[in-house]
């Protein structure tokens, strides 16, 4: 099976109740981790890579390691997205490149400059047989090159004009989540019977609303990473430094699933799921160099991690078959 496009894939979430999980790529070993997981569970996978990511890998060797993830596991539907396309250049390049899907994010730009630059990269797209992405809102955090000190939600009274006047194929809006592994603040959260800190609920009320105005039409869902404490705590016991790293609740991401959300993204959880586990292999075996000793362990921590989202919170293993073109 070759790369496909989201099309498919957003039209059965969206019919069936479940979310297509969206995860940066950045290296061989998190490419084989994800999919290795994906061909198990027999789920769909969305592999992005974003502006950083290309800058430091290459846009050449990312291509053709999703390329060769096609090759190794032909049961799954994979498409190949650029996430957070800063302009139409960089579009207009994965597009020529290879990539079966691109994000616009022209969400820093005024309501009408957006409309314009997502148009564009939308009419460049299409001609291409590529679907795009677009973004009304901002996300607070930083997370590879792009950052925002303050978000804004997304205001629903704008996403019908944007749509139509765009022709975007998924919309990505603003929620409550942010970038990055620092979601929330500890001050923002409450601390449940267990003195665990919960952080504060999403805008289920905009997802509601958006929904109502675009009936039918995928949400896509940035910043999304839930921070697995389990990961925080391994990188710390182990020589790291991440007080108050808190995510997304897991059983909110489900929720939105269930609504009209057809994609989530998923980036900081396998950073730590690799960085916490090189942590502790290196302060369990000091003595060791070779690379593939350390990765190959954070490779099976990623492709576990991965197996639990697609099972228990995009609710999308075994939907592989329903999303093939």
């Amino acid at each position: 099976m070759a790369l496909v496009t989201s099309d498919k894939m957003f039209k059965m979430a969206y019919k069936n109740g479940y979310a297509i999980g969206a995860f940066n790529v950045n290296n061989m070993e998190i490419v084989q981790g994800i999919t290795e997981a994906c061909k198990e569970e027999k789920a769909p996978v969305i592999l992005q890579v974003s502006k950083g990511a290309r800058a430091y890998a290459n846009h050449t060797y990312l291509v053709k390691l999703v390329e060769a993830a096609v090759i190794e596991c032909p049961e799954i539907p994979i498409v190949l997205h650029l996430d957070h396309g800063p302009d139409f250049e960089t579009c207009k390049s994965c597009i020529d490149g290879g990539f079966t899907s691109v994000m616009i994010d022209g969400s820093a730009h005024s309501f009408k400059e957006n409309i314009e630059l997502t148009k564009k990269v939308v009419e460049y797209a299409h001609d291409h047989g590529v679907v795009v992405e677009g973004e009304l809102g901002t996300l607070a955090g930083i997370e590879d090159e792009v950052s925002h000190a303050v978000g804004s939600y997304t205001r629903p009274e704008e996403v019908e004009e944007f749509v139509q006047k765009t022709g975007v194929d998924s919309l990505a809006i603003a929620i409550g989540t942010s970038h990055g592994a620092y979601k929330f603040k500890p001050e923002q959260c409450t601390r449940n019977e267990k003195g665990i800190l919960v952080p504060p609920a999403l805008r289920f009320d905009i997802l509601k609303e958006v929904s109502n105005r675009l009936p039918g039409f995928p949400i896509v869902l940035h910043g999304s990473s839930s921070v697995p404490q389990e990961y925080v705590q391994m990188v710390n016991e182990f020589g790291g430094k991440m007080p108050n790293a808190i995510g997304v609740p897991e059983e909110q991401l489900r929720e939105a699933a269930k609504l009209s959300v057809c994609k989530i993204n998923i980036d900081s959880d396998l950073r730590l799921a690799m960085t916490g586990t090189i942590r502790k292999f290196f302060a369990e075996h000091p003595d060791k160099f070779d690379p593939r000793e350390y990765l190959k362990p954070a490779r099976a921590n990623i492709k576990e991690l991965v197996r639990h989202k697609l099972k228990d919170v995009l609710g999308c293993a075994g939907k592989a078959d329903e999303c093939k073109d």
